[in-house]
């Protein structure tokens, strides 16, 4: 049984603070056995993470991408997929690597979902060819999100799937999904997202929702540059 968180930050994102080796050693201690660290439009904080896994734990590298239709998870990826682009666009980018893409938070009408704006209307189209929705977000805590999420990937004929989001150490594990199999290559989450998911839910507490503001400034005030996509060495 393999235990599984695929949307995860690190201080590689301007709204983090977690660096990734604590990280890595809080979703250790929790008992993970894979974490996708998905910084935002970058990969080098998952490099960073993938280097200070402990025994045990695998790391995926991955990315929420912005596009101009809304966010996108992306992991198993090589290198750094730029923003901006259509989710059409996006998820051909994703496949081009080989990797394999997920739709985070579709209905928080707090954060850049897929949900917003004209993407509505073809969402159910669009869900159909990813390969997970994220059907628990533990950071959605106002609203029906995560209900209607969970009826997308039902309607969509794709795999849910319970996430963490975590922006903190606090977060991490805190909703993981259980498969079968081992998810550590593309071809293998695969086949375990198809043989049927099991989610571990929580929900983060509003005090770690306001935690993401002040890392927000923290990370400005340190007067951050955006870097360019990094590749897997």
């Amino acid at each position: 049984m393999a235990l599984v968180d695929l949307h995860c930050h690190t201080s590689a994102s301007f709204d983090s603070l977690a660096s990734p080796r604590a990280v890595v050693a809080a979703a250790s201690r929790r008992g993970l056995t894979h974490l996708a660290i998905t910084d935002h439009d970058r990969i080098e904080g998952a490099l960073e993470a993938r280097d200070a896994a402990p025994d045990g734990l695998t790391v995926l590298v991955g990315e929420e991408i912005r596009t101009r239709d809304g966010d996108l998870i992306a992991v198993f990826l090589s290198r750094a997929v730029p923003p901006g682009l259509s989710a059409s666009e996006t998820i051909a980018a994703v496949r081009e690597q080989g990797g394999l893409v997920g739709i985070p938070h579709p209905f928080d009408r707090f954060r850049g979902s897929l949900s917003k704006g004209e993407t509505l209307r073809n969402l159910e189209a669009l869900a159909a060819t990813v390969d997970w929705v994220e059907s628990w977000n533990a950071r959605l805590v106002v609203g029906d999100g995560n209900t209607r999420a969970a009826e997308l990937a039902l309607a969509a004929g794709v795999p849910g799937v319970a996430v963490s989001d975590a922006h903190t150490t606090f977060e991490v594990g805190v909703a993981w999904t259980a498969l079968h199999g081992d998810p550590s290559t593309p071809a293998g989450l695969r086949a375990a997202l198809a043989t049927g998911p099991t989610f571990v839910t929580g929900r983060a507490s509003v005090y770690v929702r306001l935690i993401t503001p002040v890392a927000k400034v923290v990370q400005r005030a340190r007067g951050r540059r955006r870097v360019r996509p990094t590749a897997i060495p």
